[in-house]
């Protein structure tokens, strides 16, 4: 583990050690923030796949009508059946944090009642696609919100999970190794300090146990 550059002295070992317990508070607050993002993940996907399962089931209900009306009725024919009628907005987004992540969410109008097309020349059966894909379209609102959740939570998760692994493997052991460098170089110099004392000790002693001879 590569050690920081930092004069060995009290004031940087203090410094550091500070530094360490910051280290060590952050380390944990974002883990439990992992942990807690992970569980929020996990519960969005398991109830995620239900309703993606009941979309697809009945949008391809839906399309299969739609595929009888186009033989029946010709694709040209049912294209500009299709294209009848005025768009009108349906959609209104906005936002909500999720543990601090901004997630969407959309609210759906009133969706428009089929119609707008001749029906002398359009089968009976386009009704039926239409009405099946105007049930549908609350669900797959539903789950565009759900989806665009699901995968900024998963962005938030892998930023804190790197964001985690930094201070455990890389910043929190270099600060350790730093620490422990330090204070064995201040031991050191207490040692040599105190072994200098000495001998200033014995040499005041002899020269007074000579003066008194």
């Amino acid at each position: 583990m590569t050690k920081m550059r930092v004069n060995p002295n009290r004031m940087e070992l203090l410094k550091l050690k500070r530094r360490g317990d910051v280290a060590k508070r952050g380390h944990k607050l974002l883990k439990d923030k992992f942990d807690e993002l992970l569980k929020e993940f996990i519960a969005r996907i398991t109830a995620n796949r239900k309703l993606r399962a009941e979309v697809e089931s009945r949008l391809i209900g839906a399309y299969g009508l739609l595929a009888i009306a186009r033989a029946e009725a010709g694709k040209a024919n049912l294209t500009q059946a299709l294209l009848t009628g005025a768009p009108v907005e349906l959609l209104e987004a906005s936002e909500r944090r999720v543990m601090s992540v901004r997630v969407p969410e959309f609210e759906l109008g009133e969706v428009p009642e089929p119609g707008g097309y001749s029906l002398a020349t359009m089968p009976a059966v386009l009704d039926g696609a239409l009405e099946a894909l105007a049930g549908v379209v609350p669900m797959m609102v539903e789950l565009a919100q759900r989806e665009k959740a699901i995968e900024l939570l998963a962005g938030e998760i892998e930023r804190t999970r790197r964001r985690v692994n930094a201070l455990e493997y890389v910043l929190m052991p270099s600060i350790n190794e730093t620490v422990k460098d330090i204070q064995m170089k201040l031991d050191e110099a207490e040692r040599g300090n105190l072994t200098r004392l000495m001998k200033v000790k014995d040499i005041i002693a002899a020269q007074e146990a000579a003066g008194e001879r």
